[in-house]
């Protein structure tokens, strides 16, 4: 019976630790594109009206590269990670 109530309460904490992991990737992605957007696309929008046209595509460019290079990336592995936790935590767990 201790070994039972032992094995729940490490599941449990398993459980809740594997998804911590998922929701700090998360806030993780979403504080990386608040400063790519502005890093990126707010300073081309701060400069004055003839430079600005040319800043805008520009940043928009780097912008665009940022967020398919890394934001994507953390996309990816987001839900690689949630599948691997399903397998490995919640059906391991069975046996």
């Amino acid at each position: 019976q201790i070994i039972e109530t032992i094995e729940y309460v490490l599941g449990t904490v398993s459980h809740t630790a594997s998804y911590l992991r998922l929701w700090a990737l998360s806030l993780a992605h979403q504080q990386l594109s608040v400063v790519f957007f502005g890093m990126t696309l707010l300073s081309g929008m701060s400069k004055p009206f003839p430079l600005n046209m040319f800043t805008i595509y520009f940043c928009f460019a780097l912008w665009f590269g940022a967020t398919v290079a890394i934001l994507l990336g953390m996309d990816v592995l987001e839900c690689f990670l949630h599948v691997l936790r399903l397998h490995w935590v919640e059906f391991q767990s069975k046996f």
